[in-house]
């Protein structure tokens, strides 16, 4: 079954946004490579899009508003989209996470799952009351296989200091952690900071986020409960390096991040 096959138009916004681009679309009796040059786009990419396989931008959303004379139809669908969840994000998230050839990582709750230790993973998926536990560690461990690539991903993390403060199944679990934070932090294609308590109010306070590039695109993960969302314009995109780069302001440089986790961990 083809991708477009699967779109689910009825229970998805964003598969509603591919059914009507590609309705208006053959109505005008116009073909892909046409609208793609309406768009400035190769032909793969509008197949892609009419698939559900990559989002629609607002600028495009505009253009065909605009040459179509669709009344807004799709900006429309477009912001209601954006504003709404999809269950498809945390998975395309964690597609982009894997070939991400840089990851801009700002965690306020938990050690990033890149980082974690088999043990830390446990107690948290265990806290969040998921039931095929082991299921969903072998998971996460997975993942951090992207770590290893060759050449391996480009990583600037930043902590708040209560997520490596806060205890996740007991002293020794954390110890364990934040060795391994430490020892990831050593490697030169990895950036661990905190940022400390005493920053007070700042940007980061509003949640936690990941910006990723794959093939020169950038794309943001907004994390939250039950879900996230995942944004890909250039407008929301922009806004979220400016965050980040807020946040860099409020963090400890990379040595005294690292002296500040060997006292924690010193701690427990």
């Amino acid at each position: 079954m083809s991708a477009r096959e699967l779109l689910n138009p009825e229970g998805s916004l964003w598969d509603l946004i591919a059914v009507q681009l590609r309705r208006h679309r053959e109505e005008r009796r116009m073909s892909g490579s046409a609208l793609g040059v309406m768009l400035d786009l190769d032909r793969s990419s509008v197949s892609r899009l009419e698939s559900g396989q990559v989002k629609l931008l607002e600028k495009h959303a505009r253009v065909l508003d605009r040459e179509w004379g669709t009344q807004d139809l799709f900006k429309v669908l477009l912001t209601f989209a954006k504003a709404g969840h999809d269950p498809e994000w945390f998975k395309t998230h964690f597609e982009l996470e894997v070939r991400a050839s840089e990851l801009r990582i700002w965690e306020l709750a938990w050690i990033p799952g890149l980082f974690q230790t088999e043990a830390y993973t446990r107690e948290a998926v265990l806290a969040g009351g998921f039931r095929d536990v082991d299921a969903h560690v072998a998971v996460r461990m997975k993942r951090q296989e992207s770590l290893l690539r060759d050449p391996p991903p480009n990583l600037w993390v930043m902590l708040d200091e209560g997520v490596i403060t806060q205890p996740v199944g007991g002293s020794e679990v954390m110890r364990g952690q934040l060795a391994r934070l430490l020892e990831l932090g050593e490697q030169p294609n990895i950036s661990v900071r905190i940022v400390p308590r005493r920053a007070g109010a700042h940007v980061g306070r509003d949640g936690s986020f990941k910006l990723m590039t794959v093939d020169g695109a950038d794309s943001v993960y907004v994390q939250a409960s039950f879900g996230g969302r995942l944004a890909v314009d250039v407008a929301d995109v922009r806004s979220y390096r400016a965050n980040f780069d807020r946040i860099s302001d409020r963090a400890l440089p990379v040595d005294a991040s690292a002296e500040f986790i060997q006292q924690v961990m010193e701690g427990f």
